[in-house]
């Protein structure tokens, strides 16, 4: 089934879904919306015709992204309340500054902007120091670029622990937004060649507080740790699908020459 399809479902039939997505019964949604189970079965089977406020009360009680809530209120016979706009738009002028920003601030250390399927949107120059060598047209994905065997993925020290980690999260978040897309990117990824285990769990060693990206650069081993940041409160869709990540360096040695490859060279 394609995602416009999906989307055409009925209003009754899409609430249903989610909510067996989110693993909860009628009686555990109708407790957290305060609302009648009768009432939600009502909605459920199209014996009653939702409010626009109780389609939007569902969609935050079944803690929907603004796309799919979108989604939901055109299921429901509404209008579409939350916009999607393009990054070049004068609205998104604050929202473009404060992440250039934040990317020129992070400078020497790698970081990177993605969109809800990876897809790169910015970075800063810091990130040469993964992308360098790698085919261009891989760099529009950052997860193509990392696993990918043209990409990153040779010079990656612990593949087998860094590709668990990305393909557990992406299966979260497919997990938290049904996106069919993703879907086909976790299939793409997972038939990737990788000669080293992957562990299904993360089992911490000693001394281990985080997953580090362990990669070989200029003769010499970089291990790196990141965390992401979005937007608090985003009430457009573009916005709240932006994804920040900041790498640093994970060592002494790493955060040395990353501040070395910076230094403009002596005349």
């Amino acid at each position: 089934m394609t995602a416009a399809q999906l989307y055409q479902r009925p209003f009754g039939e899409l609430l249903r879904q989610w909510r067996e997505h989110r693993r909860m019964s009628q009686l555990d949604l109708s407790l957290q919306a305060e609302i009648s189970t009768r009432h939600l079965s009502f909605l459920e089977t199209g014996r009653s015709k939702p409010s626009r406020d109780m389609v939007l009360h569902l969609a935050e009680h079944l803690d929907l992204p603004l796309r799919e809530r979108n989604h939901l209120l055109l299921a429901g016979g509404y209008a579409p309340i939350y916009t999607a706009s393009p990054l070049d738009s004068p609205q998104m002028a604050a929202v473009c500054d404060a992440i250039r920003r934040l990317l020129t601030a992070h400078a020497p250390f790698p970081a990177v902007v993605v969109d809800r399927n990876w897809d790169l949107v910015d970075a800063n120059a810091g990130i040469g120091v993964l992308s360098e060598g790698i085919d261009p047209d891989l760099l529009t994905n950052v997860l193509r670029a990392s696993l990918h065997p043209e990409g990153l993925a040779p010079h990656i020290v612990n593949l087998g622990e860094w590709r668990a980690h990305l393909l557990g999260r992406l299966k979260r978040q497919i997990s938290v937004t049904a996106d069919p897309q993703l879907g086909e990117l976790y299939a793409e990824l997972r038939d990737y060649p990788c000669d080293q285990p992957e562990p299904e769990v993360d089992m911490p060693g000693p001394g281990d507080i985080f997953v580090p990206l362990r990669v070989l650069r200029a003769g010499r081993e970089l291990s790196f740790f990141s965390i992401v940041a979005t937007f608090g409160t985003p009430l457009d869709i573009t916005v709240s699908e932006l994804a920040i990540e900041s790498f640093y360096p994970a060592d002494p040695a790493t955060a040395a020459f990353l501040r070395d490859s910076e230094k403009p060279a002596l005349s």
